[in-house]
């Protein structure tokens, strides 16, 4: 204790004599201290000249971290008498002589000191040591003063990628409309990066950023378009103005990606914008599906009417999308609606019962059971679906009073027939995967289904179906990686892999027909489009 004591004394006079050396050999001391005299010895620096207590200080952190990690007094004092007399920090920076020079740069960006950034990119500028350049590009960052982002930006055609990558972060630091756009310069060329960008994007959500990132939906690269998608979807509502202009190009594939998008918003003021796209029946089915499947997903608190035309439809797809938005949605108007274009003919009425079934949408087919004569064709359809739509149907009809429809419901006991040939399908939409349960059932085929690809490699780990149908866009794993992963395990021959996909993108084919898919198949598939797949490859 004595000799504590002692050092305690020590450090006081070498504090007042100005004596760095004897004062750093005392503080390396610390560590086997007494608690109370290392916090007294410590606390003396408190009273120390800013000139002083800066250097000895910086370089007792620099070259005894482990020590310093435990004693948060260090750069708390630091700190402290770097705010007193920040021009020593600029100084120190600026000469590339300063020993521990590089902890001198790190205090600058943990305290935000503004008034050594000038020192900073003079610094940068000088930099060879790509270590050095890489902490004052972070500083820059960390200190987020918008005066540096043409210097950092520089950096971004480095031909290093360290630097590019620490530029690049320095600049979603910074933030500024300039910052962006360079970001934006920089995108195209390095796939890893430009989701980093887009990350960044991401984050800022400036008018430039939001921009880029509904740009992002029309890359050539499903990766990008998918993180795209995904990241607008979690900014929200602030996206949608920028969304629903793009409904007003006639590009379906991004018309697809941007309904898509909107319907997991859930934001009302789409509405109007999709209801003026259906108004003017756009050619490609494929865009009338994501419309309908939009506004089953939205508020449609008034107008709901409008989605009966859906049933019209020539698309069966596009039909049952209309069903679950309007499921979702039902009232006494579209009932009546619903009723009278049954009613014309029974082509429209078998067609309308039978899309109400395969999309399961328990209102309208209430609805129509409420007429004596649609009972027999729901049974009939009823009689031919898959199990789990008939039990789905049979609950519904016994809970609302249809005892005796239930019980004409109850097939059978079936004569044992060969088991049913199994097709794994994976579609990040449980619309297309009730799609493809009734009209796998209907061709004769066991539908095993996925919605995350995940699962269905999991899945694959212990079983082989007959084929796997890959949707292309997916979020996490997209139907390219799916098809990478099964090729490690099975082959083409084994395991055909069909892609089936509303993208029609070169890039896309390509890498597609790489990774190991047999075939590619677009949306919206038909029970006819299906088994002529099935003839090929089966």
């Amino acid at each position: 204790m004595a000799d504590h004591a002692h050092l305690l004394a020590e450090i006081k006079d070498n504090i007042h004599q100005k004596d760095p050396i004897k004062a750093r050999l005392v503080l390396g001391y610390l560590e086997n201290m007494d608690k109370k005299i290392r916090e007294q010895v410590l606390g003396a620096f408190r009273e120390a000249a800013p000139e002083f207590a800066v250097p000895v200080l910086c370089r007792f952190i620099a070259e005894h971290r482990d020590m310093v990690a435990g004693l948060p007094l260090v750069r708390e004092i630091l700190a402290v008498k770097i705010l007193a007399q920040p021009e020593l920090l600029a100084k120190a920076i600026s000469d590339p002589q300063t020993p521990c020079r590089s902890m001198y740069i790190a205090m600058a960006g943990e305290l935000r000191l503004e008034e050594v950034v000038d020192n900073l990119i003079e610094a940068l500028l000088a930099a060879s040591d790509v270590s050095e350049i890489n902490q004052i590009l972070d500083t820059l960052g960390e200190i987020g003063d918008p005066q540096a982002t043409n210097a950092v930006s520089e950096f971004l055609y480095s031909g290093n990628r360290i630097l590019i990558i620490s530029a690049t972060k320095a600049l979603g630091k910074l933030a500024t409309p300039t910052a962006m756009l360079r970001l934006a310069e920089r995108m195209g060329t390095d796939n890893q990066l430009d989701l980093l960008i887009l990350d960044i994007f991401a984050k800022v959500q400036d008018s430039i950023s939001l921009d880029k990132l509904n740009e992002a939906m029309r890359s050539h690269y499903a990766h990008l378009r998918t993180y795209a998608k995904k990241t607008l979807v979690g900014i929200g509502p602030k996206a949608v103005p920028i969304l629903t202009e793009n409904l007003l190009f006639d590009d379906a594939d991004l018309r697809i990606h941007t309904l898509n998008v909107l319907g997991d918003i859930g934001d009302p003021a789409a509405i109007s914008p999709i209801r003026k796209l259906l108004h003017t029946h756009p050619a490609n089915a494929n865009v009338r599906f994501a419309a309908y499947e939009a506004l089953g997903l939205l508020p449609l608190d008034r107008g709901a009417y409008v989605l009966t035309q859906g049933l019209s439809d020539p698309v069966d797809h596009v039909c049952i999308a209309a069903a679950k938005a309007i499921d979702r949605n039902f009232n006494e108007i579209m009932a009546a609606g619903i009723k009278n274009l049954a009613s014309e003919r029974d082509e429209d009425a078998h067609r309308i019962i039978k899309t109400a079934i395969n999309a399961q949408a328990k209102e309208i087919f209430l609805s129509l059971m409420e007429e004596e004569s649609f009972q027999p064709m729901a049974l009939s359809h009823l009689g031919r679906a898959h199990q789990d739509i008939r039990d789905f149907f049979y609950a519904i009809l016994k809970e609302h009073g249809y005892s005796g429809l239930a019980l004409k419901l109850l097939a059978p006991e079936e004569k044992k027939t060969a088991a049913r040939k199994r097709i794994c399908a994976v579609d990040d939409s449980r619309m297309i995967l009730s799609i493809y349960k009734s009209t796998l059932h209907e061709l004769g085929f066991e539908p095993v289904l996925f919605e995350f690809p995940a699962s269905a490699l999991e899945w694959l780990q212990s079983n082989t179906p007959e084929m796997v149908l890959t949707d292309l866009n997916m979020p996490d794993i997209t139907g390219i990686d799916l098809t990478r992963a099964i090729r490690k395990s099975f082959s083409k021959k084994d395991l055909p892999v069909v892609m089936v996909t509303t993208q029609d993108e070169a890039n896309d084919n390509k890498a597609a027909l790489e990774a190991g898919v047999n075939d590619i198949l677009r949306k919206p598939f038909t029970a006819e489009s299906l088994q002529a797949v099935f003839k090929k490859f089966l």
